[in-house]
This record gives structure tokens, C-alpha cells and sequence, in this order.
């Protein structure tokens, strides 16, 4: 078997694209491998429309993932894939918008492109090469798709832009973007940053840019090597229908598409196409024609509203292009909930809830890479009444996954569940460092004008030319999706909407702070007390004890959770203030460390030569040396302190080595506990010790002791 290949050197790495020897009987197949990352993917078409299927492209994009390409047995009980995970979703999501646009228009067969990897290498996603083997697969295929599309991740590393970083520059990396695009444009965008800014972005999507047309012409000269005859599309030519209608309704369809609110406006337009068929009928128009008009209204509609926007500069519900509609918020908007936030703009409104757990709430993901742990999810949820409708409740799609909570709809419920989440984690009394507030933007280009909108309408949306959701902080961007409708958009389009976008944002975050500006002081009374204490990673094992029996004997007695990370992490929660402060005692009992200059009710537990060996608290003790119990000498210890004495101490130096060395002088300086004259003898000298003396002076037993020595923190 021989195999087409290409190549593109990533700096030390290789991408390449390769065809011939997988899949040959799929309409086209590729293979696509950075290292030793490799993703198959093939794409098929029937050569016959669906019934029924119109200007609608009944495309399928199934992303999967094959653990074995990782050389790893799926998790669960029955060791094999089930039905999709949220990556491997988003994945074919992602895919899905960034090649749709690119089919020729009329195509409407069924079309599937179907992706798994075949090889995994733990250092590089799949994700963009995913995106660029779907693209490649089309292109040499018979399906006509004539434009290449390919997939880059950027990251940002010590300032440095980084093309498809590795999985540990992803982790150093201050931004995160997947970028797809044709040689021309950009058509799809969606990632985020610490705060960046919009230049920051716009450097980003260059530097992008830069790569994909590398990426494009690889599948370029793939095609032109292996690719197939296209199967031609034949587009139906605007039928008299679409006249008739304009001159119909034109008179009408400015007043009619100002009508206030979404559904009164939805019925008014459905009134005026109905009664301008019922004329054509009444006329003689031929009823089977029904449907031709229903299209012929949609398509005066839709030119009507575009040429309104770039001509006029208003909008469907007569808004300017910039404006932001209405907003109102109302935090505390549950009784119960331990944070919540109704958040309303226009007829957009998102219901966003808070519920704060323990670490044993943490979602398990088994996925490519191995299994880890999730601690925030973000849940949406969009019911069919949201718009009005009825619908079939099943469990989330592709759309609920990728966003947030909903009640009702009518522009980018998306943003709302954004602003909303912010404002009920601040309800919630959760420290997070500044309100996110989020805009959804949209593009219009008419006879040669171009008009970018804020804070659209569905059918804006619906009606427009791009979706470019764009979110952050008063300091900059923190997460930004786009997706355009038409053959891209450049960078500098793109810079202009990026601005209308933060001036938008910043009005939304005026609105946001004006009902709650900061963090609750306190958690809410409804959320379970959540403490963190930091201990050294050494104590971890000494709190947990012996097959876990200290942690389980606190657990027991304070009645709160207690979860310990290995990096010193102990986290405490309780829904009671009382459960909580006795788990906090008792585990700092266990690990506390000794601080220097802290005065201690210490024990005696041993007697040498050369002093006292002192317990601070339990599992820890220092070394009173004979020359810290006054200031004057003392011959013997046995003199002063006798086996169980309680002592006060002060800690007066902790070496590097854990060593404590106490003082007894210090801790009852100008106390009635200051020893001021020396001890009448005990009589238990050292006539029966022989010359133990002279070894204690050289630190007693196991080394512990001696002169300015100290006494190992462990625990005994």
C-alpha cells in the first residue's frame, strides 16, 4: 500500500498529513500527526438530498476517543467507550462549526465525518488535529467542499506565543486559544486568557493566522496529488415568488418587525407572510405553492432586516448598533440555594445557582489522558419553554454543554449564564478576584457595508453574517468564542468588534456591580463552612495516621469532613460553626509546628545529664538544656524538675533540621516561677552514673542532645 504524505516542521516537531492506506472506501480519509499524536478521520456522503432537506446541510461530525491510542483499558464496569464524554462533544462541536460553512451552497446530502485517534502521545491534543483532518478528509473527497480549513492551539509561555503547545507549556501558558481559518480569513475562535487584553488577542490570532495558511496549503497540495472529481450542486434560481412577496409586504415589514417583545413580534410576522399567501391564493396562485412562499418570506425578511441594519443603522427592535438592551438583576434570589442570581437583559434571562461542596464532590473524568478530578462545573440547561415551545426533555446536548442556565430567551443566553454564575458566586460568598461579565456580538455585511452589532437578537443571530461571544473582567478577556457564518473575517474586523465588545462589557459590569460589587464577607448561611488550613507536606502522613486512624478519629469526634491534598492542602468542612472549629483544633493539635519566641505548657517526658526533654504538644517536644533553666548554674536537672513536671517553655530556636531548643528561664522571667537561688541538691547526683556525664555532653542518646542541640519533631 502507498501512502501520500506531507509536511510542516513545527520547530523541532513534524506535522504531517498523510492518505492512501486507512479508510479507502469512506468518500475520503486521512491520517494527521504531530509526533506521535495521530488522529484518523473520514468523511462520506450520500450522493442524493434528504427528503425534505431544503438549504439545510444534514451534516454529522462524531469525534471518539480510543483509550488504546493511549495504550490505557477504559474505566467502568464494562471496560469499553460508552456514549460520548463532554470532550469528546465539544471536540465534534468544534469541528462541526468550523467546516460547515465551507460546503457549497445547496448541498444538502447526508454527511458524515467521523474522527478517532489512533495514536496518543500524552504531550499533544487532539483537538486541532482533529479539526485539520476533517478538513483534509473533505477536500481530497468527492464532497464538494473546495476550501481547506485547518486548526492551530495557541498558548502564551513566559510572553512567548506558542503554536499548539504541549500539554505541559499548556500548563504555564496564560492563554489558551483554538483558532480555525481558511489562507484568508479566520472563521472560528474559542478559547481564553488570564485577563488579556484585546491586543494581546489580536497578536494571538495573527500569529494564528500565520500557521494555518501553512497548515492549508499542506491540504492544498494533498488535494492536488489524491483529490477526487467534486460532485456538482445545482442551485435552484430565485423563482417569481420571492418578487411577489417583496412587493407584497415591503410596506408592512418595518412596522411589523418593530414590534415590541419576541413573541408579539414573532406572531405579527407570521400574520403579515400568512395573510400576503392567503391574497396569492385568493388570486389564483396555485395552493401546492404554499411552501415557495412561506421561503420567499423568509428570504425578503432577511434581506429587509441586514439592509435596515447597514443603511439605517437600526436594528430589528430598533436599538443603535452598540446598544445594550435593558438589564436587571436580582441577587439572593432563593431562600435556600447557597448562592443565586436572577440575571434579565431584554428577554434574556438566566437563572444561575451556587452550590458549594467537598472534595468528594469532585467530578472523576476517565478521558485520553488518564483520569482526573474536576472541582467547578457550570451546568446549563435550556427547556424548550425557554423560547416557548414544546419539545422532547432529554439528557444535554451539544449546545447545554458548552454553556450555562436558562429561563427564557431571546439573544445569547450563553452571556447571560456567564454574568449570572458570576454574580451568584459572589452571593455565594466565594472569593473570586472580579465580576465576569460577557457580550454576545454579531456581523452584518450587505452590498459592500459592513455593521457589527452588540448584545444581538435571536434573530439577529439567526439573520447575521457571525456569533463572536466575547467575556472578562474590567482588566481584560477571559474567554472568547466566534463563529462566522460566512467566508471569514480579518484581523482587523475583528479588532473593531472586539472593542465595541468591551465597551459593552464594561457597561454590563456597571450594571452587575450597581447590585453586588464584591464577594460576601461571609459564606452564605445556607453553604457548609469551608475552612483551609496549610500544613507542611511532611505532617500530611502524621495527620492521617496509621491506616488513616487520626483522620478518622477527627472526623468521628468533631463531626465535620475533613479532605487532605499531598501538597499540605486540609480543607474542613461543616454545616455547623461549632463542628467546624473543633476539626480545626484538633488537626492543628496534630500538626502545629513549633514557632520561635511562643511560650508552651510542656511536660517533661525525659531527664539527662545536660537538661530536660520537653513535650510542647502532643507528638512534639524540644530540649530544655540544663543551661536554660536559670540564669545562674544548675549542677543537676534531677534538682529542679521531676518525670510528668508541667513547665512553662519558650521556643528559642527551631535549626533546619526540625531541632527545637527550649527555655525555661525566658518563659518565667519576672514570674513567682523564676528559679532565683540555686536548688538545694536532691541527692540523686551521679554516683551511680559513672561518667554518663561526658556523653551527655556530646548530645546524650541516638545524638540528640549536647550543648546548643535540640530534639527531632517526630512524632514518638
Amino acid at each position: 500500500m502507498s501512502a501520500e504524505r506531507v509536511e510542516l516542521q513545527l520547530g523541532e516537531r513534524t506535522l504531517f498529513i498523510e492518505s492512501g492506506v486507512l479508510a479507502k472506501q469512506a468518500g475520503g480519509s486521512v491520517i494527521v500527526g504531530l509526533e506521535d499524536t495521530i488522529v484518523l478521520a473520514a468523511a462520506t456522503a450520500e450522493e442524493s438530498p434528504r427528503e425534505g432537506a431544503g438549504d439545510f446541510l444534514p451534516l454529522t461530525v462524531d469525534y471518539r476517543d480510543k483509550t488504546s491510542a493511549a495504550g490505557r483499558i477504559p474505566g467502568g464496569f464494562f471496560k469499553r467507550e460508552q456514549r460520548p464524554s463532554d470532550r469528546e462533544t465539544l471536540t465534534s462541536r468544534l469541528v462541526d462549526r468550523s467546516v460547515r460553512p465551507m460546503f457549497d451552497d445547496g448541498w444538502n446530502c447526508e454527511t458524515q465525518i467521523i474522527i478517532h485517534p489512533l495514536s496518543f502521545d500524552f504531550a499533544h491534543e487532539t483537538d486541532t488535529l482533529a479539526l485539520t483532518a476533517a478538513s483534509a478528509a473533505l477536500l481530497i473527497s468527492q464532497i464538494p467542499y473546495r476550501t481547506p480549513i485547518s486548526g492551530v492551539r495557541v498558548g502564551r509561555v513566559n510572553g512567548e506565543l506558542v503554536v499548539n503547545p504541549t500539554l505541559p507549556q499548556q500548563a504555564q501558558s496564560d492563554l489558551s486559544l483554538i483558532v480555525a481559518g481558511t489562507p484568508d480569513s479566520l472563521s472560528m475562535v474559542e478559547g481564553g486568557g488570564e485577563e488579556i487584553s484585546e491586543e494581546d488577542l489580536i497578536e494571538a490570532l495573527r500569529f494564528a493566522h500565520e500557521w494555518i495558511k501553512k497548515i492549508c496549503a499542506m491540504q492544498n497540495e494533498l488535494a492536488a496529488r489524491l483529490g477526487k472529481m467534486k460532485l456538482t450542486v445545482t442551485v435552484a434560481p430565485e423563482g417569481p415568488e420571492v418578487a411577489q412577496m417583496r412587493e407584497k409586504v415591503i410596506g408592512k415589514l418595518r412596522e411589523t418587525l418593530l414590534t415590541p417583545g419576541k413573541q408579539a413580534k414573532s406572531k405579527a410576522l407570521k400574520a403579515l407572510r400568512d395573510a400576503a399567501i392567503a391574497e396569492f391564493v385568493a388570486a389564483g396562485a396555485d395552493p401546492e405553492k404554499k411552501g415557495a412562499f412561506k421561503g420567499a418570506f423568509e428570504t425578503v425578511q432577511k434581506k429587509f432586516v441586514r439592509e435596515m441594519i447597514v443603511n439605517e443603522g437600526v436594528r430589528a427592535d430598533g436599538r443603535r448598533l452598540d446598544e445594550i438592551r435593558a438589564i436587571d438583576i436580582a441577587v439572593d434570589a432563593l431562600p435556600r440555594t447557597h448562592g443565586s442570581t436572577l440575571f434579565t437583559r431584554g428577554e434574556t434571562q438566566a437563572l444561575v445557582t451556587t452550590t458549594l461542596g467537598t472534595g468528594q464532590d469532585e467530578q472523576i473524568i476517565d478521558a485520553l489522558v488518564g483520569e482526573s478530578r474536576q472541582h467547578f462545573l457550570l451546568h446549563y440547561n435550556f427547556p424548550p419553554y425557554s423560547v416557548g415551545e414544546t419539545g422532547r426533555m432529554s439528557s444535554p446536548g451539544r449546545r447545554e454543554i458548552g454553556h450555562g442556565k436558562l429561563l427564557e430567551s431571546n439573544g445569547s443566553s450563553s452571556m447571560a449564564s456567564v454574568c449570572g454564575a458570576s454574580l451568584s458566586l459572589m452571593d455565594a460568598g466565594v472569593p473570586i478576584k472580579a465580576a465576569v461579565a460577557g457580550v454576545a456580538m454579531g456581523l452584518v455585511t450587505e452590498g459592500g457595508k459592513v455593521a457589527i452589532l452588540s448584545d444581538i437578537l435571536g434573530l439577529e443571530d439567526a439573520l447575521g453574517d457571525m456569533d463572536f461571544k466575547v467575556a472578562g473582567t474590567r482588566k481584560g478577556i477571559t474567554a472568547v468564542q466566534m463563529d462566522i457564518k460566512i467566508e471569514g473575517m480579518d484581523v482587523d474586523l475583528m479588532r473593531r468588534a472586539l472593542e465595541q465588545a468591551r465597551q459593552g462589557r464594561l457597561h454590563v459590569l456597571d450594571k452587575m456591580d450597581a447590585a453586588i460589587d464584591r464577594p460576601r464577607a461571609e459564606l452564605n448561611k445556607n453553604a457548609p463552612r469551608i475552612h483551609t488550613i496549610m500544613i507542611h507536606p511532611d505532617k500530611v502522613r502524621e495527620l492521617i495516621g496509621p491506616g488513616g486512624k487520626v483522620i478518622r478519629g477527627i472526623v468521628a469526634e468533631s463531626g465535620a469532613q475533613v479532605d487532605i491534598e499531598d501538597n499540605g492542602a486540609v480543607k474542613i468542612f461543616s454545616n455547623s460553626l461549632e463542628s467546624l472549629n473543633k476539626a480545626i483544633e484538633m488537626v492543628e493539635a496534630v500538626t502545629q509546628e513549633a514557632q520561635v519566641g511562643k511560650i508552651y505548657q510542656g511536660v517533661v517526658k525525659r531527664l539527662a545529664d545536660f537538661g530536660a526533654f520537653v513535650e510542647i504538644f502532643p507528638g512534639t517536644d524540644g530540649l530544655l538544656h540544663i543551661s536554660q533553666v536559670a540564669n545562674f548554674r544548675i549542677d543537676h536537672i534531677e534538682d529542679v524538675f521531676a518525670l510528668g513536671d508541667q513547665i512553662p517553655v519558650k521556643v528559642i530556636e527551631v535549626d533546619p533540621s526540625g531541632k527545637i531548643r527550649l527555655s525555661y528561664r525566658e518563659a518565667v522571667e519576672g514570674t513567682d516561677r523564676e528559679i532565683t537561688e540555686p536548688p538545694a541538691s536532691s541527692g540523686r547526683h551521679h554516683e551511680d552514673r559513672g561518667d554518663r556525664g561526658d556523653r551527655g555532653d556530646r548530645g546524650g542518646r541516638g545524638g540528640r542532645g549536647g550543648h546548643g542541640g535540640g530534639h527531632s519533631r517526630g512524632r514518638r
